[in-house]
């Protein structure tokens, strides 16, 4: 190892330890005679002292360090002279007093200070993100979402839930926002798809007898972008057989009070709140209510429509998934009056934004079909977008349902950032473009060529 220590590490008793550490130099203070950096890792900061005596050619060197040079340090650990501590880190009691530095690599002159107060554009921002990953605030995001990952995967893994993964590079099944194709050089002018959520996958899985599935699931939607969504994002994906909807209730408000209480120290009432979909409208005119007072409040979104009518079409259509189960009570009223068909679906509400969705799944491979029928998708459609799930449901299909979490909204809420970019490692921009590395791009004329595909301005293409 190139260090002994973080810079976040050192305490009172490494007094008189010999320590190494690398890190980056957020401060140099020249003093005439001495001069002091701060040198800051992921851990934090520890207070480098440079001295002309006993080693004058260390302290000539310290004179032209800059800041965000990455350094190698080498001194004894000390305390600071009395009245100078720093109570403000967790190292601010001691220093240490270099006599070797190496500098690893030099730094440029910045776009923007690395600090918090910095008033650099979110452009800026993003095209030097590992500047801006170097900040307190931004770094510490990362911090919590590591955090809170760790304690989803724990409570889950408690819960006899097994984390399986699923294809990126699927099928294409266009419901609702617009799919991101991937052309397949080895089947010419066939294209796959990158999920919009792994809803199949995680309904085969449950046919499969898998039981109890879970996922932090990467999730690609071709949509118009705002503060809350990006092209891909995270999402905790799970699926349950042989359960109802309370069962996902209690175990979804179980999860969340135990991960919030680990993760962050702050104790969630429960049970959540509850209201169905037509109270929510009448009293918020809002499906995604922000209920009562306090920096966390829970609400579950009850007894969706199971249709809506879309005007411009002149058709039903599903206002979740077409894989939603109605209501048992309702199933009446599939051959008369789609209006007053509930969905046995359910939404998690956070500070008045959609946390989570989820529903009961259709099961029976004879209610499904119907379903379609009613949504205009004809046997030939639903086989050719569907097929494969059909096929599993005719092999024995447990009674399952799931639900999925924004995990970026969600982070985003808990870390008071104003957009879930700020949350996310390396985001796109509202035109879904990567500033860093100025996605998406023009490929060459022999990429083109292998997968069989044509520009309709070819002379744009890279070379």
């Amino acid at each position: 190892m190139l260090r002994t220590h973080t810079c976040g590490e050192l305490a009172k008793e490494d007094v008189n330890k010999e320590a190494v550490l690398c890190g980056w130099v957020a401060a140099r203070r020249d003093h005439g005679k001495i001069i002091f950096v701060d040198l800051r890792d992921r851990y934090g900061i520890t207070q480098i002292v440079f001295l002309p005596k006993p080693d004058k050619e260390t302290y000539e060197k310290a004179k032209k360090i800059r800041n965000e040079d990455v350094l190698k340090i080498k001194g004894a650990v000390g305390l600071r002279p009395k009245n100078t501590e720093n109570p403000n880190i967790a190292t601010g009691l001691v220093e240490v007093c270099a006599k070797d530095l190496e500098v690893i690599s030099s730094a440029c002159d910045l776009p923007f200070s690395v600090d918090d107060s910095t008033e650099a554009s979110e452009e800026v921002r993003f095209t030097h993100r590992y500047l801006d990953l170097r900040r307190d605030k931004i770094r510490n995001n990362f911090i919590l979402r590591h955090k809170l990952n760790q304690e989803f995967r724990n409570f889950l893994n408690q819960e006899g839930f097994l984390e399986i993964e699923t294809p990126f590079l699927t099928k294409s099944t266009p419901e609702g926002a617009r799919d991101y194709l991937v052309p397949s050089r080895l089947s010419p002018n066939k294209f796959y798809a990158l999920p919009q959520s792994p809803q199949l996958f995680k309904q085969i899985l449950m046919v499969g007898g898998m039981d109890k599935y879970y996922q932090i699931a990467r999730c690609f939607r071709d949509e118009d972008l705002r503060k809350d969504r990006q092209p891909e994002f995270t999402q905790l994906d799970m699926e349950m057989s042989f359960i109802d909807q309370e069962d996902i209730i209690s175990l979804i408000e179980r999860m969340m009070a135990g991960v919030f209480s680990k993760a962050l120290g702050v104790e969630i009432k429960t049970p959540f709140e509850r209201i169905s979909h037509k109270q929510a409208i009448e009293k918020y005119n809002s499906d995604k209510p922000d209920i009562g007072s306090g920096q966390y409040r829970f609400a579950w979104v009850l007894d969706f429509p199971l249709f809506e009518f879309n005007p411009e079409e002149k058709s039903w259509q599903m206002c979740h998934h077409p894989f939603t189960s109605p209501h048992p009570e309702d199933m009446q009223f599939l051959d008369s009056d789609l209006s007053k068909v509930r969905a046995k679906a359910y939404d998690l509400v956070l500070n008045g934004q959609e946390l989570g969705s989820g529903s009961i799944r259709i099961h029976d491979i004879g209610l499904q079909q119907k379903i379609f029928s009613i949504l205009g998708i004809s046997e030939t459609e639903a086989e050719t977008k569907f097929g494969f799930l059909l096929r599993a449901f005719k092999h024995g299909a447990p009674v399952h349902g799931g639900i999925a979490f924004g995990l970026d909204r969600l982070y985003a809420i808990i870390s008071g950032s104003e957009s879930i970019r700020e949350v996310i490692a390396f985001p796109k921009t509202q035109r879904g473009v990567c500033p860093l590395s100025d996605a998406p791009s023009y490929v060459s004329e022999k990429q083109l060529k292998e997968l069989n595909l044509k520009l309709s301005e070819p002379e744009q293409t890279g070379k």
